[in-house]
């Protein structure tokens, strides 16, 4: 089924520097707009308390992710830190044909495999307005220590080079306004793409600063 122009929705890939608010913003898009789906990851890490099947994650076993993998059900996967993370292929395609614009909160690397898989997809990069913000922002969480705060900056210097690869920077200032921009960015169909290099240049640098000093 197709929405009532008859059109397959979008495909958006949103990546961001850890602490750019991009779980926020999400909410924020699909609480105010209509025609949007946020892609559930599969995981085959154990469910936290609170979480629910089918809402934060798809939940796998080991066996049953790979055998995902085998039978070419994801459309990007990674395993990180012990366990597999990827994108099932069945939702986005059945959203995309619904004629829902499909989101897919994903880190450089799954995103990079998307755009070989989907040329068509939009690709975002979701940054703060400044390094002393993120910094601020991680530490205002208040639920990790200084060590992985530093290994946080380090790992945004290094997402800082892949930045280049994507269509849009989208400044994260205010939710609701960052909301609004991408909503702005998905409707717009003058392919008129905004790549603020020089800003995640400076972003790089400040953390780069604090990183050296430590």
């Amino acid at each position: 089924m197709q929405n009532s122009t008859g059109t397959k929705g979008k495909l958006v890939v949103v990546s961001g520097f850890s602490g750019a608010g991009k779980g926020t913003v999400m909410k924020a898009i699909i609480d105010t707009y209509d025609n949007y789906a946020l892609s559930i990851s599969a995981t085959s890490r154990k469910p936290r308390e609170g979480e629910e099947e089918g809402r934060e994650y798809f939940f796998k076993t080991r066996e049953e992710f790979e055998k995902m993998i085998a039978d070419n059900m994801l459309v990007e996967y990674a395993e990180y830190v012990g366990n597999y993370y990827g994108t099932p292929r069945e939702y986005v395609e059945q959203k995309l044909a619904e004629g829902k614009n499909v989101i897919l909160e994903i880190e450089i690397q799954g995103a990079m495999k998307i755009k070989k898989q989907y040329p068509e997809a939009l690709l975002i990069f979701m940054t703060p307005p400044s390094g002393e913000e993120l910094i601020r922002r991680l530490k205002g969480r208040g639920t990790e220590d200084n060590a992985t705060i530093m290994s946080r900056m380090r790992r945004a210097i290094e997402e800082a080079e892949g930045v280049g690869s994507y269509d849009y920077t989208l400044i994260n200032d205010e939710v609701d306004k960052c909301a609004e921009r991408l909503h702005n960015i998905v409707t717009d169909d003058t392919k008129t793409y905004n790549k603020d290099v020089d800003l995640i240049n400076n972003i790089k640098a400040e953390l780069a600063q604090i990183v050296e000093g430590e």
